[in-house]
Protein backbone atom coordinates (compact mmCIF):
# COMPACT_ATOMS: atom_id res chain seq x y z
CA UNK A 1 0.00 0.00 0.00
CA UNK A 2 2.95 2.36 0.61
CA UNK A 3 3.97 2.15 -3.06
CA UNK A 4 0.41 2.84 -4.23
CA UNK A 5 0.39 6.46 -5.54
CA UNK A 6 -3.32 6.87 -4.86
CA UNK A 7 -2.96 6.09 -1.16
CA UNK A 8 0.07 8.37 -0.91
CA UNK A 9 -1.67 11.28 -2.64
CA UNK A 10 -4.95 10.77 -0.85
CA UNK A 11 -3.35 11.74 2.47
CA UNK A 12 -2.99 15.33 3.65
CA UNK A 13 0.73 15.33 2.89
CA UNK A 14 0.13 14.59 -0.82
CA UNK A 15 -2.61 17.20 -1.04
CA UNK A 16 -0.49 19.83 0.70
CA UNK A 17 2.44 19.16 -1.61
CA UNK A 18 0.21 19.43 -4.67
CA UNK A 19 -1.28 22.71 -3.39
CA UNK A 20 2.19 24.15 -2.79
CA UNK A 21 3.27 23.18 -6.30
CA UNK A 22 0.06 24.65 -7.73
CA UNK A 23 0.58 27.93 -5.82
CA UNK A 24 4.20 28.16 -6.95
CA UNK A 25 3.19 27.51 -10.55
CA UNK A 26 0.44 30.14 -10.34
CA UNK A 27 2.90 32.72 -8.98
CA UNK A 28 5.31 32.01 -11.84
CA UNK A 29 2.48 32.32 -14.36
CA UNK A 30 1.42 35.64 -12.81
CA UNK A 31 4.98 36.96 -13.18
CA UNK A 32 5.12 35.81 -16.80
CA UNK A 33 1.73 37.39 -17.51
CA UNK A 34 2.88 40.70 -16.03
CA UNK A 35 6.06 40.63 -18.15
CA UNK A 36 4.06 39.86 -21.30
CA UNK A 37 1.64 42.72 -20.62
CA UNK A 38 4.52 45.16 -20.05
CA UNK A 39 6.26 43.96 -23.21
CA UNK A 40 3.10 44.38 -25.29
CA UNK A 41 2.56 47.88 -23.90
CA UNK A 42 6.17 48.78 -24.71
CA UNK A 43 5.86 47.41 -28.25
CA UNK A 44 2.58 49.30 -28.80
CA UNK A 45 4.32 52.50 -27.74
CA UNK A 46 7.23 51.83 -30.08
CA UNK A 47 4.93 51.08 -33.02
CA UNK A 48 2.93 54.28 -32.42
CA UNK A 49 6.16 56.25 -32.26
CA UNK A 50 7.41 54.72 -35.51
CA UNK A 51 4.08 55.37 -37.23
CA UNK A 52 4.22 59.01 -36.15
CA UNK A 53 7.76 59.33 -37.50
CA UNK A 54 6.73 57.75 -40.81
CA UNK A 55 3.67 59.98 -41.02
CA UNK A 56 5.71 63.13 -40.34
CA UNK A 57 8.38 62.07 -42.81
CA UNK A 58 5.94 61.30 -45.60
CA UNK A 59 4.07 64.57 -45.09
CA UNK A 60 7.33 66.52 -45.61
CA UNK A 61 8.30 64.80 -48.87
CA UNK A 62 7.70 67.11 -51.84
CA UNK A 63 5.36 65.61 -54.40
CA UNK A 64 5.91 66.26 -58.09
CA UNK A 65 2.88 67.75 -59.87
CA UNK A 66 0.63 65.07 -61.35
CA UNK A 67 1.86 62.32 -59.00
CA UNK A 68 -1.05 60.33 -57.56
CA UNK A 69 -1.18 60.37 -53.77
CA UNK A 70 -1.17 56.92 -52.17
CA UNK A 71 -2.10 56.39 -48.51
CA UNK A 72 0.47 53.82 -47.35
CA UNK A 73 -1.61 53.17 -44.25
CA UNK A 74 -4.79 52.68 -46.28
CA UNK A 75 -6.60 55.08 -43.93
CA UNK A 76 -6.24 52.75 -40.94
CA UNK A 77 -4.06 54.97 -38.77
Amino acid sequence: AAADPVSVLSGSLGRESWCNEHDAMQKRLDIIEEKVIKTVEHLESEVKSLLNIISETTSNIPIAPGTPIIDIFDGKY
